[in-house]
């Protein structure tokens, strides 16, 4: 029977990749795979596996005997990133804008969501509720019932947590505009009203991500 349980190297791929969406080590950072072995529990040689794979997938730069750099979120990467969720997000919508019954059972989720991202808010939990944030959005895009843009969309998620967890400590005032626009997301949704979502989706996250809004959309 194959052996299902994680290595070494996994768990520091895991780890490391965590600290970086979750903000705890920010873009532009020096770090060492002594200091992650030591943070581990582990040799250095799985957490210089993990550094190439995460090196790979372009979450850090590697400098042979400095270190790996985390590499920031480029401006044309979270442009890039919000581009394509409006269409996939849309797109999803459009799929179901016809069928009240789906309509009115994503809305109850979303309602549900945004009352966690509410008590998280309160709480200050931003790692949380970042994560709260991207299962929020992938509400519409899992009854949207296309497998390819959902396993697509997935993808983007821990650039959209990494995303969301930045913006949320770099303005505290975001915190309740989130939750607003996510109130008028999920009013949107309810009734149907593909275009108006597209707007406002892209209002929402153009300002939440300090973005020029979308071109063409008003």
């Amino acid at each position: 029977m194959r052996n299902t349980e994680p290595t070494s190297a996994d768990r520091a791929y895991t780890t490391v990749k965590e600290l970086i969406v979750s903000g705890e080590l920010p873009g532009g950072e020096l770090i060492s795979e002594g200091q992650i072995a030591a943070r581990t529990g582990t040799s250095r040689t799985p957490v210089r596996e993990a550094f190439l794979r995460l090196a790979a997938e372009g979450w850090m730069r590697l400098y042979p005997k400095r270190g790996a750099l985390i590499v920031p979120i480029a401006p044309d990467e979270a442009a890039h990133i919000v581009d394509a969720r409006r269409l996939v997000e849309t797109g999803s919508l459009a799929a179901f804008a016809d069928d009240a019954a789906t309509r009115s059972a994503v809305a109850d989720l979303m309602r549900a969501s945004l009352d966690r991202q509410r008590a998280l808010a309160d709480d200050g939990d931003a790692h949380r509720f970042a994560a709260e944030d991207a299962d929020f959005h992938t509400l519409v895009v899992t009854h949207g019932a296309n497998p390819l843009l959902s396993t697509f969309y997935s993808g983007l998620r821990d650039r959209q947590r990494r995303m969301t967890s930045n913006s949320v400590a770099r303005n505290p005032e975001a915190w309740a505009s989130i939750v607003g626009d996510h109130t008028r997301l999920t009013a949107l949704v309810e009734q149907g009203d593909v275009a108006g979502f597209e707007v406002a989706l892209s209002r929402h996250m153009a300002a939440t991500h300090s973005l020029p809004h979308s071109r063409g959309l008003s």
